[in-house]
């Protein structure tokens, strides 16, 4: 029994070999290009009849990335990309918990400890919920403790307010994307619905306390006759009030007053009269005289 050898299979287009492609003639931009000492369309060691194998180039496909921020453009998922943020360029991550977005900034808190004071910090870069957890902390700490002392009663103010401008720059971001390495910190309540918010009334009350103090406290340059007076000091270092004459620490009355004079003597035309007192401030001087109750 004979048998044929197996058979190309058939090619649909003349003089190609079988199942390889199109015919150059359609396709020109796809034929090798010839070697030197061949013929037109004709491999090293094969016949003249047959025509090269056409070989496909696979194209690469370019596509620019989406810029961020640009309405309307969706990345390779369909989604649409997050808006550009402070920091977004340099990649930076919140130093507490690797979330991002993140921004750089630097909040502020003060302590007076009555002579000395202290001034605390905490650099970023924070995220959304990191920042306005710091701020919140650290100013309710200051609303505390920032008040005692002369000198911190003033700067205390001037630190918190500097926290405004980190405080706005954490409210611009986007909350951290999920997937940090670390937890972010929980803001907690909004200060003013914090007990710390009550610090504002001490520094409040400090000043209510001495403008009624000077309000209802009269002066010896003011004093009158008619008027009691006290000593709270000695007969070396007088330290005269007036005071109610109903009151238990009235001690003495006032019979004369001698403006613009220190001469004490002076005082004998007042009847009962058994001390006095003087005083001479720059351009103000005046004698009392004193009778006891």
């Amino acid at each position: 029994m004979t048998t044929s050898p197996p058979q190309p299979p058939q090619n649909p287009y003349p003089g190609q070999p079988g199942g390889y492609g199109p015919p150059p003639e359609q396709f020109p931009q796809y034929t090798q290009p010839e070697q030197p000492g061949q013929q037109s369309g004709q491999y090293p060691g094969q016949p003249q009849s047959q025509q090269p194998v056409q070989a496909y180039q696979q194209q690469p496909f370019h596509q620019a990335p989406p810029q961020p921020g640009q309405p309307g453009q969706q990345d390779q998922f369909g989604q649409q990309p997050l808006p550009a943020y402070p920091g977004a360029q340099m990649g930076l991550q919140c130093r507490f918990c690797g979330s991002f977005p993140a921004v750089d900034a630097t909040v502020r808190g003060h302590q007076g400890l009555i002579i000395l004071m202290r001034f605390l910090k905490l650099q970023g870069p924070f995220c959304r919920s990191c920042g306005i957890a710091s701020v919140r902390d650290m100013t309710a700490k200051s609303l505390w403790q920032g008040w005692w002392g002369i000198g911190s009663s003033i700067v205390n103010p001037i630190t918190m307010l500097m926290n405004i401008g980190p405080m706005q720059k954490f409210k611009s971001l986007p909350e951290p994307a999920p997937g940090a390495p670390g937890r972010p910190m929980d803001p907690g309540k909004p200060l003013f619905r914090r007990p710390a918010i009550l610090g504002l009334l001490l520094p409040i009350l400090v000043i209510a306390a001495i403008v009624i103090s000077n309000l209802t406290t009269t002066t010896t340059s003011e004093a009158a006759v008619g008027q009691c007076v006290v000593n709270n000091g000695t007969a070396d270092d007088p330290d005269v009030k007036v005071v109610d004459c109903t009151s238990s620490e009235a001690a003495y009355k006032i019979v004369g007053k001698l403006d613009d004079s220190t001469d004490d003597s002076k005082c004998d035309q007042f009847e009962g009269v058994e001390a006095s007192y003087t005083v001479e401030k720059s351009s103000t001087k005046y004698t009392l005289c004193l009778a006891p109750l």
